[in-house]
C-alpha cells in the first residue's frame, strides 16, 4: 500500500476504492463518443499521489490505461512501480489502437486494479493473463458493480450482437400519450423533454415509426450543445415515407436508415440518391421482423437503440422481445378519453400472468414530471 494512504488510516481494499472511484468518473466523460466500445477510466498512482489519469474520449482513439500513461508523462512523471486502477480489463489484441496489456508492460507498472470483466472473446480473461504472466500484479473485481453499471449498453451489446434498445415514452398520470384529438405536444415540461436529448447524446441511435414521421415530420436530432446526433432509424414496412420528409432532406447531414420490406431499385433509388441508408428487413406479419432488424443494426455496429417511436412501434418491439429499458416519463396531468391514445397498442396480452414483466424501477425527479426507468425482466410476447 502506498506510504500516503497508510498515513491516512486507509486499509488496502479502502484505497482500491478510493481510486477506482476517481476512474469510474473520468469513465463517464467519454458518454456519447465511445460506442461501439465501452467507457473506461484509469488513475496510476505512485507513493499515495495520483501522477497520472485518462479515460477513452472518442471510438477510434487511445484507450484509457494509454491516454493515462500518456498524462503521467506529460506531467513529468514516472509510471514505473506504480499501481494504474482501470475499469474494464485491459485489452490485448490489436484493433483502431495497440493493445493497452503492452503498454502497461513496457511503461513497467507494478500492479493492476481491475473493475470490470471484459466478455469480449478477444480479451475475456486474456488481458489479466498476460501481465500476470509478464509479473505484474493484478487485482480484479474492485467496485465491479459499478463499473458494469454504466456499461451496460456495452456489455449487452459484446455479448448478444445486438443493440440495447431503451422503449421511452412520456404519458399522463393516466395513461395517455396524447389527447382523444391525436395532439401530444407538451404532455412533459422542460427539463423532461432536455433529459430525452440528453440520452439522443448518450445513445447511438433513435428509432421511430414513418408514422411517426408522418404524423410530426420531425428531425430527430440531439440539441444538446456539444452533442451528437444519433444516427436516425425509421421503420417503414411499405415505404411510405415522402421524399420530401425533414429527415429525407436532412440525411445527407445526420446519418439515416430506413429500414423496409421494400426491394424494389426504382422505389429506393429517391432515398438512397438522397444519403439514407437503406436495410432491407423480412416482415413477421404486417410489418419489419424487428429481431432481423437489430441484428442487422447489430452488424453496422450500433450497440444502442432508443425507441421514440409512438404505440404501434412500442407493441411491436414488446411484441417481439427487443426492448431491454423502459423509461417511462409520467406528467402531472389528465387528457382522459376513452380514444386517447396509451404508450402501447397492438392487442396485448390475455392473462396478467404473460406479462412484459420489469424491474424495481429507479426515480428522476424532472421539475414536476416524474421519470420511471425499469430493466425488463421478461418482454416477448412472440407465439
Amino acid at each position: 500500500m502506498a506510504e500516503k494512504d497508510i498515513a491516512r488510516g486507509l486499509t488496502r481494499n479502502e484505497t482500491d476504492e478510493r481510486y477506482m472511484r476517481r476512474a469510474i468518473e473520468l469513465a463517464q466523460k467519454g458518454r456519447g463518443r465511445t460506442n461501439p466500445n465501452p467507457m473506461v477510466g484509469a488513475v496510476i498512482v505512485k507513493d499515495g499521489e495520483i501522477i497520472g489519469e485518462g479515460y477513452h474520449e472518442r471510438c477510434g482513439e487511445l484507450h484509457a490505461e494509454r491516454n493515462a500513461l500518456k498524462n503521467c508523462r506529460e506531467r513529468g512523471n514516472d509510471p514505473a512501480g506504480a499501481t494504474i486502477y482501470v475499469t474494464l480489463e485491459p485489452c490485448c489484441h490489436y484493433g483502431k489502437t495497440p493493445p493497452c496489456t503492452e503498454a502497461l508492460i513496457e511503461a513497467k507498472v507494478a500492479r493492476v486494479v481491475i473493475g470490470s470483466f471484459d466478455p469480449n472473446p478477444k480479451v475475456a480473461g486474456k488481458g489479466t493473463r498476460i501481465l500476470r504472466e509478464a509479473g505484474i500484479e493484478v487485482n480484479e473485481n474492485v467496485l465491479r458493480e459499478e463499473c458494469d453499471a454504466f456499461n451496460y449498453v456495452f456489455l449487452h451489446y459484446i455479448t448478444t450482437g445486438t443493440p440495447y434498445v431503451i422503449m421511452k415514452y412520456a404519458m399522463t398520470a393516466d395513461g395517455k400519450i396524447c389527447t382523444a384529438t391525436g395532439k401530444s405536444r407538451w404532455v412533459t415540461g422542460e427539463a423532461a423533454r432536455r433529459r430525452t436529448h440528453e440520452d439522443r447524446n448518450r445513445y447511438a441511435a433513435i428509432m421511430v415509426g414513418v408514422g411517426t414521421v408522418l404524423a410530426d415530420d420531425p428531425l430527430l436530432t440531439c440539441r444538446v450543445e456539444g452533442g451528437r446526433d444519433p444516427v436516425r432509424v425509421i421503420c417503414d414496412t411499405n415505404l411510405r415515407m415522402p421524399q420530401d420528409a425533414q429527415i429525407v432532406k436532412t440525411a445527407k447531414d445526420v446519418p439515416t436508415i430506413i429500414a423496409t420490406a421494400v426491394s424494389d431499385p426504382e422505389a429506393l433509388a429517391p432515398f438512397i440518391h438522397a444519403g439514407c441508408g437503406i436495410v432491407t428487413v423480412p416482415k413477421r406479419g404486417p410489418h419489419i421482423d424487428l429481431k432481423a432488424l437489430m441484428k442487422a443494426l447489430g452488424e453496422r455496429q450500433i450497440d444502442s437503440v432508443i425507441l421514440e417511436g409512438g404505440a404501434t412501434l412500442n407493441a411491436s418491439a414488446v411484441q417481439a422481445g427487443i426492448v431491454n429499458r423502459v423509461q417511462a416519463y409520467i406528467a402531472p396531468k389528465i387528457f382522459g378519453g376513452k380514444d386517447a391514445k396509451s404508450p402501447v397498442a397492438g392487442t396485448g396480452v390475455d392473462e396478467p400472468a404473460d406479462c412484459c414483466l420489469l424491474g424495481e424501477p429507479t426515480v428522476t425527479y424532472l421539475d414536476g414530471d416524474i421519470l420511471l426507468e425499469s430493466e425488463v425482466i421478461r418482454c416477448s410476447q412472440e407465439s
